[in-house]
């Protein structure tokens, strides 16, 4: 039987490569997001084998019955990929209400689909949760204050499932992705990027990453280096740059 991924946040980006390559590798795949049009166009371009949602994950109690949903529709669910996420990095819209937007989507509708995902799984007896995170996770910084903070909060709730996940009698996996820069809408305006990676090799390593249940793993895989740098450096110097 085919095995069934749930992929939150797929209208862009990561996400929609991400629905392609678990399709191609011959999953079924449910995928959600607020853009109708682009659920409609990803349904058109792969035919079969796949179901949408329309998804607003700052809707909290929405979000939760509309995964119920998709996974009635899909018979099931053996992976659920939470990829919704936002950034305020763009000047004209930094402030208090930006910062909660991203805290919001990033943080309470993460942590909302999170814990949902583990109780799902640990009444059905296995699963797959997977986060989609990013180096940024690894560092404060001014011009992106809640995307970092944010995407630390991720890395350390995860971290804390995974843990429960060891001492509970169900199969379940937890797993951190940390992409650098990746080409989409997210990343598209900033400068003095390095390393930037096409979405579709992005996913094909995140794939690869799921299916052998890894912990933590970089995309691309050099960003490790960057990830180890991060963390020897120390307080006083982050706050100096």
């Amino acid at each position: 039987m085919k095995k069934k991924v749930v992929i939150i946040g797929a209208t862009s980006g990561i996400g929609r490569s991400l629905a392609v390559e678990m399709h191609n590798r011959g999953y079924s795949v449910g995928a959600t997001g607020r853009r109708l049009e682009r659920l409609q166009e990803l349904e058109q371009q792969l035919e079969t084998h796949i179901h949408t949602q329309f998804m607003d994950v700052v809707k909290l109690e929405d979000a939760i019955t509309q995964l119920d949903q998709l996974k009635k529709e899909m018979g099931g669910v053996d992976i659920i990929v939470l990829n919704a996420g936002v950034s305020n990095y763009q000047k004209e819209s930094v402030g208090r209400q930006a910062d909660l937007h991203v805290i919001d989507v990033n943080v309470r509708g993460f942590a909302n689909l999170t814990s949902y995902s583990f109780n799902l799984f640990e009444e059905q007896g296995h699963g797959h949760i997977v986060g989609i995170s990013s180096v940024a996770s690894l560092f404060g910084w001014g011009l992106n204050i809640p995307y970092n903070a944010s995407k630390s909060f991720m890395n350390t709730y995860l971290q804390g499932y995974r843990q429960k996940a060891n001492h509970s009698d169900a199969d379940i996996s937890v797993s951190t992705i940390l992409p650098g820069f990746v080409e989409s809408e997210m990343t598209e305006d900033k400068k003095g990027m390095f390393w930037v990676q096409e979405t579709d090799k992005a996913a094909t390593q995140i794939a690869e990453a799921i299916e052998r249940k890894k912990n933590e793993a970089y995309i691309t895989k050099r960003w490790r280096l960057v990830g180890w740098f991060a963390k020897l450096i120390p307080n006083w110097a982050w706050n100096r740059m």
